[in-house]
């Protein structure tokens, strides 16, 4: 480099300039190591992260060292350790009491004063494991001052002395050098030992037990608030001593037995609640609270009670506990954790009555072995019946208070079912008379479905029509067990479901279900009706086709309920066809009956659709009188019909060049080739096979000059068919004289071949679709 100085003039420059630098840095570093210590002498807590860490430019503080000196620090710690315990277990005896005094002392107080001196130098790791090994060295001079001095004492009672020495000297030592993070949080251990070891010393027994962890965890919980991580011995502690308290409030056999747990229950429970009073974020401490009290309250009750009684009153504990969501009075996080216990003891009841009425409801599937025999009992043998009762209606009036308090719809829904599920099970759980049952269950479905009807609430009213259909299912399968019975549940549920159904206000949905139900009813009673008399089952569909027929008829008539009332007019034909189909001329019957259904429905523009359906279902009938006269050449029947519907056809289209080939063409094409194809299936000639396809191609052809849809896609799929049909042998054969690793081999290069011109597929897919659809 080219400098105007000189070389002597520059390196005396130099000079200077370093010892400027070496006398800043050192007052750096000493200025640093003075504010290190103002800060931990105020506490870890005051101190910066990024100080009490240290940086890469102050050497004299090791807390940042890398991870490998932290591990070396640790095993060297855990290496003294060994040694003193050997020393201790091993070469204790072969001193003498002074020189065990001296040794001990000597070691462990240098063991305890070296981290002051360490921390000065800002050795913070290493004051760290040495302060660690101090503290064992203490445990094991309590061993050995036992070992030597105290044999003879119980050492559970020893035990819990030293603990409690060991815990307030660490507790000390530790506020001495707050910098040191291990005193404290071993003090708080050590601190958790000595009432219940003192308890089992007296031969406590496992209540007093408990009272000695429950003190402990309230010591901790005192101490929480000013060290937060306290909080977790606390609980451990409070935990055990509750998780005693309930074993044994559940095991009493009397009150009396019982009163003593319950008197810790309560003492924890208002110690959690005052934790939660202190913390505002402990608002689960009052949740644990609010249900140890009830525990504790309800427990008292339970040797005296029917278990379901019990419930019942731990469920009259709760309520009050859920009414503090409105006292105002009480922090926030207080009335958050105990509104939420007493909603999970209203939710347990809920699930306890619930599990209760589950018979009730299920139990009349049993009627369907036997129908009209007659077996149902006049009592139900559930003995507990009120208590259920009382308890789902209690729950049931607490969600709905609980809903207009919070202005929330969820809950109104709940209370909803719940006094469905204990109104609508309560005559059979209370043992009433058959007819009472069904009476007040009729009534309590009717509610349900008027609250579906007429609630403003979409959740509740949705909740309630459930409650109606699942109540409406569960009556009607009750009814099943008497003919009067039956007429009159089903003839009453499927009126209220026809006025349901013409009830303006009500929401759509609700309306739809209503007429759904209205129809099946009726479908029932006449299927029921029929059942009354000698006629065999196959004639029984006659009576239902009235279903579909009046459903027709009555058309725009029914309003917004039509399109549900509909559908469920055919799925009562669909029933009256499953009825018919024993017997092949009834059955033709039942489908040219529902093909005039359809037919008269179709004169309605806004059912034109049902036009296809009553082609169809003319189509089949005939095909069943023929398959059913024994006719092995259809097309004699189908051909005089074809060739007019064809010229119809023809003519419409000259007529109507608009008209769809589909409709022109589509029911002529159809009743020659369907019925011909079903007979050539199961041919085992050949004629018939050839002329089919001729004609099929004839079609397809024609459909093709003519660019018409309906004769290219019928005669297509046709031909196709015949053509599977009469190489299927060969194809099998083939494959069979194939090594078995062919067939796959041929499907992956097919499934490449298309997947690397998938684009190009694809496309032409598309225009292929364009064509036809362009197609008339």
């Amino acid at each position: 480099m080219n400098t105007p100085l000189s070389p002597t003039e520059e390196l005396a420059l130099i000079d200077r300039e370093l010892t400027q630098l070496d006398t800043r840095r050192q007052y750096l570093l000493a200025r640093r190591d003075w504010l290190l210590r103002l800060l931990h002498a105020a506490g870890p807590m005051q101190a910066p992260p990024a100080l009490v860490a240290g940086s890469p430019a102050g050497p004299a503080n090791d807390a940042s060292a890398p991870s490998a000196q932290n591990v070396l620090l640790t095993l060297g710690a855990v290496l003294l350790a060994v040694a003193a315990l050997a020393f201790t277990l091993v070469s204790w005896g072969s001193l003498g009491i002074a020189g065990r005094a001296v040794v001990l002392g000597a070691v462990t107080a240098a063991a305890l004063a070296a981290p002051a001196w360490l921390l000065r130098r800002g050795l913070r790791s290493t004051a760290e494991s040495v302060a660690a090994v101090g503290l064992l060295l203490t445990v094991l001079d309590a061993y050995a001052l036992y070992a030597v001095g105290r044999p003879d004492v119980d050492p559970r009672a020893y035990a819990a002395g030293a603990a409690a020495v060991l815990a307030a000297v660490w507790a000390g030592y530790g506020m001495a050098l707050r910098a040191l993070r291990i005193p404290l949080p071993a003090a708080v251990l050590a601190a958790q030992l000595p009432l219940p070891l003192a308890a089992l010393a007296a031969q406590a027994d496992p209540l007093e037990l408990a009272w000695a962890l429950l003190a402990t965890a309230a010591l901790d919980a005192a101490l929480a608030l000013r060290l937060r991580w306290a909080g977790l011995p606390a609980a451990v502690s409070a935990a055990a001593a509750l998780l005693i308290g309930v074993s044994e409030s559940w095991s009493a056999a009397s009150a009396s037995e019982a009163w003593p747990p319950s008197a810790l229950l309560l003492a924890g429970a208002a110690l959690a609640v005052a934790v939660a009073w202190r913390e505002p974020r402990a608002w689960v401490a009052a949740l644990v609270g609010g249900l140890l009290a009830v525990v504790a309250l309800g427990g008292v009750s339970r040797p005296e009670l029917d278990p379901a009684w019990s419930v019942v009153v731990h469920l009259l504990v709760a309520l009050p506990l859920l009414a503090t969501v409105r006292v105002h009075g009480l922090p926030a996080q207080v009335r958050r954790g105990l509104g939420r216990a007493g909603a999970v003891v209203g939710a347990l009841t809920a699930a306890a009555g619930w599990l209760a009425v589950a018979p009730a409801l299920l139990g009349r599937v049993r009627v369907l072995d036997e129908v009209w025999a007659a077996t149902t009992p006049a009592a139900d043998p559930y003995g507990a019946g009120a208590a259920v009762t009382v308890g789902l209606l209690l729950t049931a009036g607490a969600a709905w208070w609980l809903s207009r308090v919070l202005s929330r719809p969820e809950p109104a829904a709940v209370a909803a079912v719940l006094a469905w599920a204990g109104l609508f099970t309560a005559p059979v759980l209370l043992g009433f008379p058959v007819a009472m049952v069904f009476a007040a269950q009729l009534a309590v479905t009717a509610a349900a479905g008027l609250l579906a009807l007429r609630s403003p609430a979409r959740g509740t009213a949705i909740a309630a029509g459930v409650c109606a259909l699942v109540g409406a299912a569960n009556v009607s399968l009750g009814a099943l067990d008497g003919r009067l019975a039956t007429f009159a549940v089903w003839g009453l549920l499927g009126a209220l479901g026809a006025v349901a159904a013409a009830y303006g206000p009500a929401a759509r949905w609700a309306r739809a279900g209503a007429a759904a139900c209205a129809v099946g009813y009726t479908t029932g009673l006449l299927v029921a009706a029929a059942a009354l008399t000698d006629l065999a089952v196959v004639w029984w569909a006659l009576p239902v086709l009235a279903v579909p027929a009046g459903v027709a008829a009555l058309g725009p008539r029914l309003g917004g309920a039509r399109l549900p009332a509909e559908i469920a007019a055919g799925a009562a034909g669909a029933l009256a066809v499953t009825l018919s189909a024993g017997r092949a001329g009834t059955l033709a019957l039942v489908l040219a009956l529902l093909g005039v259904v359809c037919a008269g429905a179709a004169v309605r523009p806004e059912r034109r659709v049902l036009g296809w359906a009553a082609g169809a279902l003319f189509v089949a009938a005939t095909w069943v009188r023929l398959a059913d006269s024994g006719v092995t050449a259809p097309e004699a029947y189908t051909l005089p019909v074809t060739l007019p519907a064809l010229a119809v056809g023809l003519l419409r289209r000259r007529k109507d060049p608009s008209a769809s080939s589909w409709t022109a063409y589509g029911p002529g094409l159809s009743a020659t080739l369907v019925p011909s194809l079903l007979a050539a299936w199961g041919d085992p000639d050949w004629v018939r096979p050839l002329l089919l396809g001729v004609a099929a191609l004839a079609v397809t052809l024609a459909g093709a000059r003519r660019r018409l849809q309906a004769p290219l896609l019928l005669g297509g799929a046709v031909l196709a068919v015949v053509a599977l049909h009469e190489l299927a042998p060969y194809v099998v054969q083939v494959a069979g004289a194939l090594p078995r690793w062919v067939p796959p081999a041929l499907a992956g290069l097919l499934l490449l071949a298309v997947g690397a011109t998938y684009e190009k597929r694809l496309r032409d897919a598309r225009r292929l679709r364009d064509v036809i659809a362009g197609l008339g």
